[in-house]
């Protein structure tokens, strides 16, 4: 079946208007044995990408790879092996959103259901293979406007005024984190008055705690293939990363000591600065996969708000360790 491919001018039409109703379904009755008979006896003409499981009434229940129904036992029940965490499209949804889908969850195919679950059709992604080209020009550009919540689409194809209004709301997720930054610094001026010293790496105890957040972050944003969310592998990847950001805030910490140490001759200083780049990269770490884990267990795109929210906590968690340890030790 040949798909005319749209043009970017077209990205508001039904998705419907380009869907293949040539899909293969199976009943959620039926094993894998009486599935197979049934596509050998029904001779879909289509190209098969997956198998859609139903029920009676046409209702979607799960989606089954072509691989675990041709390698699983004939005796096994579809709904054993299927994937029962669907992510379909609406009847409703334009070609953008499609494209959208295809992007986030880099599937082959997607469903597209009524508003009573029942799959009315099946859009496959080779209708986007001439975009691939244009996508992939874009492709750092985008994540890069992701991470500071901006869709670049909406961006290029929005006038000033809407364009300031995606920007700025996450732009006042940094600004109310650096006032509260300043009013957390002000809480503790005096101790900052009596260590003038203590002030000098501020900066650079923020930036490093920075540097370690986004790198968790970036490394979260491409372990989550699908945008599925599971705990177990959650819990696992936190369980990794935690070590290895005590690892990093250990080394980066003793050599910043060592610096402090060396230039001022205040053990004290360096010893809260160990201390405090310790707890403040291991915390970075914890949240640089913490919080898109969050958003993706909450059904939100973590791409779009992860980066400002994980800064802005970074910075609080990392000046309240280091003049709350100042505080303690001097």
């Amino acid at each position: 079946m040949q798909v005319k491919v749209p043009k970017p001018d077209h990205y508001d039409e039904p998705v419907l208007q380009h869907a293949r109703t040539d899909f293969v379904r199976v009943l959620n009755t039926q094993t894998v044995g009486g599935a197979l008979e049934q596509v050998r006896a029904t001779r879909p003409t289509g190209r098969i990408v997956y198998f859609y499981v139903v029920d009676s009434e046409g209702v979607l229940k799960g989606v089954l790879p072509t691989r675990r129904l041709l390698l699983s036992p004939p005796e096994t029940s579809v709904t054993e092996i299927m994937v029962k965490e669907v992510v379909s499209l609406p009847d409703s949804a334009t070609l953008l959103d499609a494209c959208e889908y295809f992007i986030l969850h880099r599937l082959l195919a997607a469903p597209v259901v009524d508003a009573d679950g029942r799959i009315v059709g099946v859009v496959d992604v080779e209708l986007y293979t001439d975009e691939m080209t244009e996508l992939a020009r874009r492709d750092e550009s985008e994540d890069v406007f992701q991470m500071i919540g901006v869709r670049l689409a909406q961006v290029q194809q929005a006038g000033l005024p809407v364009v300031f209004g995606r920007r700025f709301p996450w732009l006042m997720c940094n600004i109310l984190g650096g006032i509260a930054c300043a009013f957390l610094a002000g809480r503790f001026e005096g101790v900052l008055q009596r260590a003038v010293a203590l002030s000098l790496f501020i900066p650079v105890v923020l930036a490093i705690a920075e540097s370690v957040s986004i790198q968790t972050l970036s490394l979260a944003l491409q372990a989550h293939p699908g945008n599925r969310f599971r705990w177990r592998e959650t819990l696992a990847a936190l369980a990794r990363e935690i070590p290895v950001g005590a690892m990093l805030g250990a080394a980066a910490g003793s050599l910043i000591a060592v610096t402090a140490l060396v230039w001022l001759r205040e053990g004290t200083v360096a010893l809260t600065l160990l201390l405090a780049i310790l707890l403040a990269v291991t915390t970075a770490a914890a949240l640089g996969l913490a919080i898109p884990t969050l958003l993706l267990a909450a059904r939100r795109d973590p791409k779009l708000a992860s980066g400002p929210i994980v800064l802005t906590l970074t910075d609080l968690c990392t000046l309240s360790y280091y003049l709350g340890l100042a505080t303690w030790l001097l």
